[in-house]
């Protein structure tokens, strides 16, 4: 099994903690919300929303995947910090067995935020997945966090 890690920083004028509490701890119901092309909904199968808890994400009309199942790594909201894995769906395309993301809010001293994210895609033995496909997710994102910046700069 191999690794690919990729990096990525947005910077943000929205407070950092409301950025968090949009971005993590808000996201199953506001991106539905918001984006409903990107992601239909979400689903809770075990816990309580803390770490170790599975959810089922159902994609929308616009993603080219149907549903992932997501597990919560590690939560703090104290720090800002939170992390998860994709373990199961057609969103791994066949070739990966996870996707581990990494996001640390940082507040900036403007008042604003740099949302950091790392992502590590774990690929299947032997196999390798191109640059193409890693620009692709990075570029979701970026979409994905421009979405809810400006859904928060309005409300």
């Amino acid at each position: 099994m191999g690794a690919i890690t990729y990096d990525m920083e947005i910077p943000s004028s929205i407070p950092a903690a409301k950025m968090f509490k949009a971005v993590v701890l808000d996201a199953d119901t506001l991106i539905p919300m918001i984006m409903p092309q990107a992601i239909k909904n979400v689903e809770i199968l075990e816990g309580d929303g803390g770490v170790g808890t599975v959810k089922l994400i159902h994609f929308g009309e616009g993603s080219q995947y149907k549903s992932a199942k997501h597990r919560v790594d590690s939560l703090d909201t104290e720090n800002l910090t939170h992390s998860y894995s994709i373990i199961e769906g057609d969103a791994l395309m066949g070739v990966l067995d996870s996707i581990t993301y990494y996001v640390k809010i940082v507040p900036t001293e403007d008042g604003g935020c740099i949302c950091k994210n790392r992502s590590i895609y774990h690929t299947k033995e032997g196999v390798e997945i191109s640059e193409e496909k890693i620009k692709e997710g990075k570029e979701k994102a970026m979409v994905m966090f421009k979405a809810i910046e400006a859904y928060l700069q309005a409300n």
